[in-house]
């Protein structure tokens, strides 16, 4: 199938392409930042501009496509809910569905199927009761926006497009998601239940989130709402429990309810709200998850050491011609932007191999630093990896790999890094990490172009 995603390249969006991709869907992606998207999009795939505050979705954007996922929206843990971000929360999800459907509605052949992310907000705060998909909408903010989005989602079915809406719960994955925040101080020692604990949580590996949608739009005979949760919901208080078990860490510290409510303010019903979210429902279409246990899906979210970065860029020259460019470490000073002073200072041998060790100079937020990388994996003409043996970061392990594709070269890039100092350094320079690296890749992403465009 062809499959238009949107929300692409958020947390669960880049799973779910490369998931689709390895499945042997060919993927379209529709993103606000097609430049950044760039960084973010685990391989190259076709990237179309979208901004659904100002225009509406072009028909042609849709055009030979036979799926459409929608993962779109504000991201609901971003920021405490001012009035203003309660607004773009809504609005961000309602008008995304809107357009879609509007552009569906202009087509004479219009895609098969639509499947599009809804959350068990819905439900809103129901102490022990058993929840499916026929119970009734709760109360709060999240209820409503969860209404409102689902209101938008069902007009797809009345244009003839078989559609499914997923009520996504609590998503546990590597580098983000719920555990994004949660597994720093976990690691420090420092957890501990949220509240009194006794409140249920639904939860999905998200693996499994990214294999139900695949499902949904393979699967002909699925239409409506879906549970996209786990089949067995747990009490915050064992979710705790489990995760320093796994982690082998002690959970000492819980946090009030008062502490959270003062904190987050409303945003804080993300954590205290119970919601026991039954999955029958999804397992009767057939579709079996990877991780049903908790125990076993933090073992393997916990099991991944370091972050990881993974990019993929099509360049109109030779493996041969674009290998030579890139085993001349002084050319790694023409794909650094400026402002981290990048130099080569020395190599070990005239010319890269297996074992060359490289000295360079930079400086990050005004800092020298020394850095000294060495060549492993050398394969000429394919593949070659670069080690940090002395550096800013506490690993790097960075990955190289050329392929001849479509008369031309496919880039790819992975990234295997840590912060200094471990959790305690992820806890404080994380996120800021992360972002500079966005825009130093999304700088060599520039380069790239500009350098091969013109060899």
């Amino acid at each position: 199938m062809k499959v238009m995603v949107t929300g692409a390249t958020g947390f669960v969006g880049k799973v779910l392409i490369e998931t689709l991709s390895q499945k042997g869907h060919e993927v379209s992606v529709l993103t606000r930042d097609p430049e950044s998207a760039r960084f973010k999009l685990p391989f190259h795939c076709d990237v179309q501009s979208w901004n659904l505050e100002d225009t509406a979705l072009s028909s042609n954007a849709l055009k030979g496509v036979d799926a459409v996922i929608n993962l779109a929206g504000e991201g609901i843990a971003g920021g405490r809910w001012s009035e203003t971000r309660k607004q773009e929360i809504l609005q961000s999800r309602v008008l995304s569905v809107r357009r879609l459907v509007e552009a569906m509605s202009a087509m004479d052949e219009k895609p098969k199927v639509f499947v599009s992310a809804s959350a068990i907000g819905f439900y809103g705060d129901r102490g022990d009761e058993s929840l499916d998909e026929t119970s009734a909408k709760g109360e709060g903010f999240l209820s409503d926006v969860c209404q409102s989005w689902e209101n938008e989602i069902i007009k797809a079915r009345d244009l003839g497009v078989r559609t499914v809406a997923c009520r996504v719960g609590m998503v546990l994955g590597h580098d983000g998601g719920a555990l994004g925040n949660m597994l720093s101080p976990f690691k420090m020692g420092l957890g501990g239940n949220l509240g009194s604990g006794s409140q249920w949580m639904s939860w999905i590996h998200i693996n499994d989130l990214a294999n139900m949608m695949i499902h949904a739009i393979e699967n002909a005979s699925m239409e409506g709402i879906y549970n996209a949760v786990s089949p067995n919901a747990i009490r915050n208080k064992v979710f705790t429990k489990t995760l320093g078990k796994v982690l082998k860490r002690p959970t000492l510290f819980p946090v009030p309810k008062f502490v959270l409510k003062l904190g987050l303010g409303e945003l804080s019903e993300l954590l205290l709200a119970s919601q026991r979210v039954s999955a029958k429902k999804i397992e009767e279409t057939e579709f079996k998850f990877q991780y049903s246990q908790l125990e076993e899906a933090l073992k393997e979210v916990c099991g991944h050491n370091y972050h990881e970065v993974s990019l993929e860029q099509w360049v109109p020259q030779s493996v041969e011609k674009t290998f030579e460019f890139f085993k001349e470490a002084k050319n790694l000073e023409k794909l650094t932007p400026e402002f981290l002073k990048f130099k080569v200072l020395r190599q070990s041998t005239p010319t890269m191999q297996e074992g060359t060790k490289i000295n360079y100079s930079l400086s990050l937020h005004g800092i020298p630093i020394r850095w000294q990388s060495e060549i492993t994996g050398w394969e000429p003409d394919s593949k070659f990896t670069d080690i940090q043996i002395k550096g800013p970061y506490g690993h790097w392990h960075h990955t190289h790999e050329f392929e001849n594709k479509n008369g031309g070269t496919l880039i790819k890039d992975r990234i295997l890094y840590q912060a200094p100092f471990g959790s305690a350094g992820d806890l404080v320079a994380g996120r800021f990490i992360r972002k500079d690296l966005e825009k130093i890749f999304k700088y060599r992403h520039k380069a790239v172009d500009t350098l091969f465009a013109h060899t």
